[in-house]
Parts: structure tokens; C-alpha cells; sequence
């Protein structure tokens, strides 16, 4: 599905009661998802994920869903994205335009790190 991506959870969260997983499907979730392009990829990899902010800020539990990239390094992009839940996100995770992303860009990017962090404070 999507390719050049890995999904970092808490190595813990096979030790989590059913009711806390239960619980947790409720709870806010935010992405931190790190994308670095090919040094000769910067304009189309940027170009590429800003068509995917407003349809994403539009869809069912979408908070926020901000684009920065790195001062220093320019080949270094990262979402910042809180979701109502995380039956949501994963929505997000399989719609159109993610997929089309993915095929604009293939060969593009050298490292898509996404990590699913849950609120504490």
C-alpha cells in the first residue's frame, strides 16, 4: 500500500489491556511524520505534499495538518497532525490523494518516518 513509509509505535503497545487499546481509539492522536526527498527531488517532493494539505484539513477529524521544512536542510519535511482518532487517521491513511502522492513521488524520497504519539499533558 504505501510504500516507502515505515509506522513507529510504542514498542509497549502489545502489553495494553483491551480497554485501554479501546480507549486510546477515542483519545487525540498526533503524527509526526519526518519525509526526506532526494536531494535532486526537493521542488516536486514539496510540491507534491502541499496539494495534500487543504483536502486533507477537510477531512472527518482532521485538527490540523501543518507542513514545515527544515531550515538547514531543505530536503527534510515535516507533518505535524493531530487527529480526533485514530480510526480516523488510519481513514486518512488509504484515501486517493495519499496514493497519488505516493505515485508522484515514487523514487523521490529517500526516508518516510511516520510515529504515532498519543497526548500525556
Amino acid at each position: 500500500m504505501l510504500s516507502h513509509f515505515s509506522v513507529t509505535q510504542n514498542p509497549e503497545s502489545n502489553f495494553i489491556s483491551d480497554d485501554k487499546k479501546r480507549e486510546y481509539k477515542m483519545t487525540k492522536l498526533t503524527i509526526v511524520a519526518n519525509i526526506t526527498a532526494n536531494a535532486d527531488n526537493i521542488d516536486l517532493v514539496k510540491s507534491e505534499l502541499l496539494k495534500l494539505i487543504d483536502i486533507t484539513r477537510a477531512e472527518p477529524g482532521c485538527i490540523n495538518y501543518d507542513l514545515h521544512q527544515d531550515n538547514e536542510n531543505p530536503a527534510h519535511f515535516l507533518f505535524y497532525e493531530n487527529w480526533s482518532s485514530r480510526e480516523l487517521w488510519q481513514n486518512h491513511m488509504g484515501n486517493q490523494h495519499l496514493l497519488d502522492y505516493l505515485a508522484a513521488t515514487e523514487g523521490a524520497v529517500d526516508e518516510f518516518i511516520v510515529s504515532e504519539m498519543t497526548p500525556v499533558a
